[in-house]
């Protein structure tokens, strides 16, 4: 299991630095249509450091299928809301390859505040 201490470190950083990890690029037998065993555990995701702007210029995007059903959310109201942990779970999200591994990956993720 992999720790990684969040406190006072750029959110981007952190979440490309966790999703390096959990594809498994940083382990020597790096074998991109398998899923690593590592598991990574990232403490303080309450204290990462965000600029002010960006958590009101960043939106999130999701459509229901329906007419008028297209949400807007910054990124303000998600850390309002459900808190740190799943804006950087969104980040990590985007950031890893998106086929039948993602799902996968994404239950090696471990986050607390």
């Amino acid at each position: 299991m992999i720790t990684i201490d969040a406190q006072n470190k750029v959110f981007g950083r952190v979440a490309s630095a966790i999703a390096r990890q959990l594809m498994g690029k940083e382990s020597p037998t790096y074998r991109r249509h398998m899923v690593p065993d590592a598991q990574v555990k990232v403490i303080n995701v309450s204290k990462i450091s965000l600029r002010p702007g960006k958590a009101l210029k960043t939106s999130y995007v999701r459509y229901s299928g329906y007419p008028g059903g297209l949400k807007h959310e910054t990124m303000a109201h998600v850390i309002e809301t459900k808190g740190m942990s799943e804006v950087l779970r969104k980040a990590v999200y985007g950031m890893l390859p998106g086929n039948r591994l993602r799902p996968v990956m994404m239950k090696n993720l471990i986050l607390e505040d």
